[in-house]
């Protein structure tokens, strides 16, 4: 593990003590799934009222990174639509908020199920090198399926801890871009959030680590696009890919 220059950017583990990553896009390859599931969804709700749902841009700004309904609610009334709440058992595709989720859902759990899961390779090399050095490292998902995403990528074990959608629905946490899903990361490392780095792709997980009070806040975008809009939502470090990012500090045995 070879030290890099001091000017690359740089997880200084003298002052950071663990790193919570975000998973979709940041961990797991599944931004785009996600993405092509919200379109499949969103273009039949649309169809004769609205233009067809934009697979970057108001996925983008509307949906990705945050709780499946929030997202349903925020692009909705970006197009000046309003559909019912409905309700946990409504039929998939019903147009109510509870129904477009529950179509979304399963569009992307098919493609799970029929594709799998990839973890990004430069994060999983991260994940070694900071757990070879010390550090602690969590994962945090507003899905649902953040657990069953995490371990079919094949990379549970590169975290102490995970928090997901479950969690915040037992706990009553609000979703991204309130903090409370990274706050409850570090709370259960034992840390305060001042000693933790956050690792986003998502604009409201990046305004979440900044209200949040994290130490470093990383934003991953593997396009190079938006990188002014990430850095303005408080990112200070912005990557194409996790691999251009440095670690120094301790190194303890290799934990097992």
């Amino acid at each position: 593990m070879n030290e890099r220059s001091a000017n690359e950017p740089v997880i200084d583990l003298a002052v950071i003590s663990a790193v919570v990553f975000d998973t979709d896009g940041v961990v797991t390859d599944t931004a785009r799934g996600h993405a092509a599931a919200w379109k499949h969804v969103f273009d039949a709700f649309l169809r004769g009222r609205s233009a067809a749902f934009d697979i970057r841009d108001d996925y983008l700004r509307h949906v990705d990174g945050r709780p499946r309904l929030d997202g349903i609610r925020t692009f909705l009334a970006a197009r000046g639509i309003t559909v019912p709440e409905g309700a946990p058992d409504d039929e998939p595709g019903a147009p109510t908020v509870h129904g477009l989720g529950l179509a979304k859902d399963q569009v992307f759990m098919a493609q799970v199920d029929k594709y799998g899961v990839a973890a990004f390779p430069s994060t999983v090399a991260l994940l070694h090198e900071l757990r070879q050095r010390g550090a602690r490292t969590a994962a945090v998902s507003a899905s649902l399926h953040g657990r069953r995403l995490v371990n079919a990528a094949g990379v549970t074990h590169l975290f102490d801890l995970l928090v997901d959608g479950n969690d915040a629905a037992l706990m009553n946490l609000p979703g991204k871009p309130d903090p409370a899903l990274f706050l409850e990361a570090v709370r259960r490392l034992d840390l305060p959030a001042a000693k933790a780095a956050v690792v986003e792709s998502a604009l409201p997980g990046i305004e979440a680590g900044r209200k949040g009070g994290f130490g470093l806040v990383i934003a991953v975008a593997r396009d190079g696009d938006g990188a002014a809009e990430l850095h303005a939502h408080g990112a200070e470090i912005v990557l194409p890919d996790l691999g251009e990012l440095a670690v120094r500090g301790r190194v303890l045995p290799v934990r097992r």
